[in-house]
């Protein structure tokens, strides 16, 4: 009860949480021992909304055929029941334009709304709709003049989550916990569509990703690095996402993702391994920015054949530094400082000129694939 008591009030004011360890963590790769992955249903994309400290994303990742990446994101964000805000954000990166700065706008949106059944996502000037069959969502937004959105993403891919449901449990009970972190995946899509800006359209047909997330909890209690992956060819696509807990629930490293084709998951659960093999200090903060990867998947087809995945060797230069305190609501800063160390910056890449192959082995085929890498680092507390 004294821990129960403890965590609720890191969770009011943004304290340090005190060491629970890791008996306090239920993570889903235990769900993934017996289910590895599950199918998602139209219903399993609803909008949970909780009236409690959460942080509710639906992030949509595109790469478009002429070589610009980017992505459009909803980030819905309650503390403690008392305030929520809710940001509309989209980004463009221009990977062959060396010397081109990324286009970024966010903006607050207002006159939140969801559909009845909770799928839809409503603000002014912003809609984000999942069709009747649950395989295309629509993104529309003129929040931004500067950044008009108009895109369709629609599964090539069947989506997944990783166990039965997903989800890492906080707490000393998994039927009552305090905190959760649930991911689900649409890894592999066709989309459609442009986003306006003020030097003209671009064009986004080409594939991408769709990555829905809930963290039932403040996000620097849940998570105090991040490992992202996101992998796009002609074939195959692969995804894998990381996280490691702060020294409260003993630094415990919890990793999904998975490897598809069109119209096929080949093996997807938590058997996946991320790893930064060459590090350098940012002098400005201290964390260690990484400059080589190694992102690994293991698993299983639905026949039984051992597969084995690699995607490694260097970032290059990276395609953007965020420090996110400098564009996070005033209020989520007042309480993200109340917690000691927590300095969150994210590093993003996307290697070309090399690329990073993907190396793949499915029994006793050995494929080599060529694509587009989007990468992520993410360092909040120690």
């Amino acid at each position: 009860m004294m821990n129960w008591a403890k965590q609720q009030l890191a969770n009011v004011a943004g304290t340090q949480e005190p060491i629970y360890g890791p008996s306090h963590i239920q993570s889903v790769a235990k769900q993934a021992e017996t289910t590895p992955y599950s199918l998602l249903k139209r219903e399993d994309m609803k909008w949970v909304t909780p009236d409690m400290t959460n942080v509710e994303t639906a992030s949509f990742y595109f790469n478009g055929d002429d070589g610009h990446i980017g992505f459009a994101q909803v980030i819905y964000s309650n503390v403690a029941g008392i305030k929520t805000t809710v940001q509309f954000n989209t980004k463009i990166f221009y990977p062959k334009s060396q010397n081109k700065e990324p286009l970024f706008c966010t903006d607050q949106v207002k006159d939140v709304d969801f559909s009845e059944d909770k799928c839809n996502f409503y603000a002014e000037n912003c809609a984000i709709e999942l069709s009747e069959d649950g395989k295309t969502y629509t993104i529309k937004s003129l929040v931004n003049e500067g950044s008009i959105v108009n895109l369709k993403i629609t599964q090539a891919a069947p989506a997944f989550q990783v166990g039965t449901d997903g989800t890492t449990y906080f707490g000393p009970d998994p039927q009552a916990p305090w905190g959760t972190m649930r991911h689900t995946f649409w890894p592999r899509n066709k989309c459609e569509g442009s986003i306006v800006t003020k030097d003209g359209p671009i064009n986004f047909n080409g594939n991408g990703l769709f990555i829905y997330a809930i963290q039932g909890m403040k996000p620097h209690h849940a998570a105090a690095k991040w490992k992202f992956a996101d992998f796009q060819g002609p074939t195959y696509s692969a995804i894998m996402m990381e996280f490691i807990t702060p020294p409260s629930y003993g630094s415990t490293v919890v990793t999904v993702g998975g490897l598809v084709k069109d119209g096929e998951i080949i093996t997807a659960g938590s058997s996946c391994v991320a790893s930064h093999t060459k590090v350098k200090e940012d002098p400005e903060n201290e964390w260690p920015e990484p400059e080589e990867v190694s992102f690994e998947w293991k698993g299983k087809t639905q026949d039984g054949k051992d597969v084995e995945a690699v995607l490694a060797g260097p970032l290059n230069d990276k395609i953007d530094r965020i420090d996110v305190m400098f564009h996070v609501p005033g209020f989520v800063k007042k309480i993200v400082a109340g917690a000691a160390g927590t300095k969150p910056y994210i590093y993003q890449y996307s290697p070309t000129d090399p690329s990073l192959p993907l190396k793949i082995k499915i029994g006793d085929e050995e494929i080599t694939e060529q694509g587009v890498l989007f990468s992520e680092a993410t360092f909040i507390c120690p």
